[in-house]
């Protein structure tokens, strides 16, 4: 099963690198986000869209990557799972896990992810 994601290259901690394996970068596109960008981000993002093989390989990339300060965080599907990651933390559930889902969205709260942003499927 193939896995398409996006991710914000402003969000890697400095030194960090994303590179699962089996994952291939399908498209890269520079944005300004003006008023989007939460207290601590750049109003120019990097936006990255990717393709893998291994759902479970990008989350760790990802939550090993991700920098601990400014509230980012990647989303994706998996299947039918939806997967958020922070650094450090994955949050990993299916359409009807509503507890799950209020988790994750509490803790982007926590972390400092702008209420606006936290907008992903739940």
């Amino acid at each position: 099963m193939t896995v398409t994601g996006r991710m914000i290259a402003d969000g890697l901690r400095p030194g960090a690198e994303f590179a699962p394996p089996a994952t291939r970068i399908v498209k890269m596109v520079r944005v300004d986000v003006g008023d989007s960008a939460g207290p601590g981000q750049p109003r120019f993002w990097t936006i990255v869209d990717f393709e893998s093989g291994d759902g479970g390989a990008v989350a760790a990339a990802l939550a090993e990557s991700l920098d601990t300060e400014g509230g980012w965080y990647a989303d994706f599907a998996d299947g039918d799972d939806h997967v958020v990651v922070f650094a450090g933390k994955v949050f990993r559930y299916a359409p009807d896990d509503r507890e799950t889902y209020a988790a994750a969205v509490a803790y982007g709260r926590s972390v400092g992810v702008p209420e606006h942003q936290l907008d992903w499927e739940g």
